[in-house]
């Protein structure tokens, strides 16, 4: 995400609040720190402390299941009928998360384009307020962030189904815009989620790489209040973060975070207004080409899917 207004900071000089930013690849689980090494191996990012330019020696090869790019190809699940209200799993399978409710919010709605006027409506978040949504970005050749997120969000519901989870979104395409970010906070407060990701792509600077994760920073401000679930939210964004390096090989954002993967942030509406753990993950720089050639991969957001769920799932077993 990059566009100006909720949740977001402008694409070229992307600096966000520096929070307790823990989580060095050291503190990553062991099968984390080998898929971050094979990613260096095949072609990770390196950052050479001056310019935050990546030194990028190779591109990491594509899965022989599917083509480097196929950003065209049909989404994981087929196009939902149209609805005002969140998209929910089929009935829960017997498995590990038997019970247990996962919300997954797809960053953007891809009608947002169409209702300029609706999602820069103002919203209270608690600290401030800001717009209700905004378009998000997309990578140089026009894939939008709006189609990766629904994308990877409809595997993973596969994923978390298959374990027994109860799983919704927030959107699935199914009304013209948004929802609010403030709405997106309160769907998964409404269904009690014992976890909710928000799936994103960040419009950063040709040249930074990588993925992050952002947790909810101590808020306690007009309507928010995440003091009870930022301990949680760390559990779960550090399991995220760990087995997205584990299953992708992406290595940490070279740009923010420190080379951990984590960021604390204090100035988003979804997480701030959050009584459940939550937290957003960006999975990668759509403006850079090197990134974008794995966003665009199918066979890659399969394993950001597979990545993100393996982490919920470390997270509610516990």
């Amino acid at each position: 995400m990059s566009y100006a207004g909720p949740d977001f900071e402008p694409p070229q000089n992307r600096r966000p609040r520096r929070g307790p930013l823990t989580v060095a690849l050291a503190a990553l689980v062991p099968g984390a720190l080998l898929g971050w090494l094979v990613y260096e191996t095949v072609g990770g990012s390196g950052d050479d402390g001056a310019s935050g330019q990546a030194s990028v020696r190779s591109s990491p090869p594509a899965a022989s299941s599917a083509p480097a790019d196929d950003a065209k190809e049909p989404d994981a699940s087929p196009k939902p009928k149209p609805s005002d209200t969140p998209s929910a799993s089929a009935p829960a399978a017997n498995g590990p998360l038997k019970g247990k409710v996962v919300v997954i919010d797809p960053g953007h709605n891809p009608g947002n384009f169409q209702h300029a006027s609706e999602i820069n409506r103002q919203v209270d978040i608690g600290t401030n307020r800001k717009e209700c949504d905004t378009t998000g970005t997309s990578t140089n050749d026009g894939y939008t962030e709006a189609k990766f997120t629904l994308d990877v969000a409809h595997r993973m519901r596969t994923l978390l189904e298959k374990q027994g989870a109860t799983v919704k979104l927030t959107q699935d395409a199914d009304r013209p815009y948004g929802p609010c970010v403030d709405e997106r906070a309160r769907i998964g407060n409404e269904a009690k989620a014992d976890a909710v990701v928000s799936v994103h792509a960040d419009g950063s600077g040709a040249g930074n790489r990588g993925f992050h994760v952002i947790l909810p920073g101590a808020v306690h401000s007009g309507a928010a209040d995440t003091r009870a679930i930022v301990g949680p939210s760390r559990d779960l964004g550090e399991r995220v973060a760990g087995r997205f390096v584990a299953v992708t090989g992406s290595a940490p954002s070279n740009y923010v975070g420190d080379g951990g993967g984590l960021v604390t942030r204090e100035d988003l509406g979804g997480l701030n207004l959050s009584t459940v753990p939550k937290v957003f993950i960006e999975c990668g720089n759509m403006r850079d080409s090197k990134d974008a050639a794995l966003l665009t991969s199918g066979a890659w957001r399969q394993k950001a899917a597979q990545g993100i769920s393996e982490g919920i799932v470390s997270f509610l077993r516990g």
